[in-house]
């Protein structure tokens, strides 16, 4: 059995386009999920999931339309070959039935360890650097700007939770959040706000 799934933002709520074409490539049922962002919910990727058995085909339009990430899309990879479930990927001709197929996820996963060793270094200076500075003077941000944006770099690597950002910090959790705001509404105005001009 070929079982289709697709995704689409929340900002674009128009799923016909991947649906008529999971239907065309002879999916019996297609699950389509309205997700956006790294942490929403996908109920129908869980159930195309539970549907799928050995010997099945998870078919997909595009490979970003089913990983939240790389190391998301590697361990869904892993999981189907376990099961005995291939994949495939039409508009990038990925078939894991195939020895190329296989190979692309290999290559895939080692990629991934690569990035996540430069990550995981990144995070060891970079904290280091922040116990380094400390905290002196009077009231301040619990987090400076350069913290904040460390902190977001290890909140997008999926790698912490929040609650472990936040104990690597020594702060709460809602402080995280907080900042993690902040960091972004500073970087917002900072793209509205021309340049000033230098008068001669």
């Amino acid at each position: 059995m070929r079982i289709g799934y697709g995704r689409v933002s929340t900002r674009d709520q128009h799923p016909e386009a991947q649906a008529d074409a999971l239907s065309a490539a002879g999916c019996e049922r297609v699950f389509i999920d309205t997700a956006s962002g790294k942490l929403a919910r996908r109920p129908e990727l869980d159930e195309a999931l539970r549907t799928l058995r050995a010997g099945d085909q998870l078919v997909v339009t595009k490979l970003d339309r089913l990983g939240r990430s790389l190391e998301h899309l590697i361990d869904l990879s892993g999981r189907l070959q376990d099961e005995g479930v291939d994949l495939v990927v039409l508009d990038q001709g990925i078939d894991t039935s195939t020895a190329v197929g296989r190979m692309f996820f290999q290559i895939l996963g080692a990629i991934a360890e690569f990035e996540h060793a430069l990550m995981s270094e990144r995070t060891r200076d970079g904290l280091a650097a922040a116990r380094a500075r400390g905290r002196t003077g009077g009231q301040k941000p619990k987090l400076g700007e350069r913290q904040a944006r460390l902190a977001r770099e290890m909140y997008e690597a999926g790698e912490l939770t929040v609650a472990q950002i936040a104990a690597e910090f020594g702060v709460t959790r809602p402080t995280i959040y907080r900042h993690l705001d902040r960091l972004d509404e500073l970087e917002a105005s900072r793209r509205e706000t021309p340049p000033a001009r230098v008068s001669s």
